[in-house]
């Protein structure tokens, strides 16, 4: 079964930088978009920043200028770079593929388990 997995969350203080990694496990998928979502507690999940098959992005208004989205396409992956963190940003920040199987089948999202990111103040 394919599964993402993300890396690269951790603890850092306001105004510090961290790059968020998800890798997709298996073969044979073809992948459209690519996105980043979190969710602090008592809050809805939120769209981040989000690549499509083209590479063009799209970002939230709270983080404009600040994160960067990019993918590997060889690789499955999607990565984030997130510079001048700020408190507001702590939540557990998940990965999302919207893809099939390359012999066939509807697309659909996949999803990582989820990292946690925590901005210090």
């Amino acid at each position: 079964q394919v599964q993402l997995a993300e890396s690269g969350g951790g603890l850092v203080q306001a105004g510090g930088s961290l790059r968020l990694s998800c890798v997709a496990s298996g073969s044979a998928l073809r992948v459209n978009a690519m996105a980043w979502y979190r969710q602090a507690p008592g809050k809805q999940r939120e769209l981040v920043a989000q690549i499509t098959s083209d590479g063009i992005t799209d970002y939230a208004d709270s983080v404009k200028g600040r994160f960067t989205i990019s993918r590997d396409n060889a690789k499955n992956s999607v990565y984030m770079q997130m510079k001048s963190l700020k408190p507001e940003d702590t939540a557990v920040y998940f990965c999302n593929f919207r893809a099939r199987r390359s012999f066939g089948g509807d697309y659909r999202d996949y999803w990582g388990q989820g990292t946690q990111v925590t901005v210090s103040s």
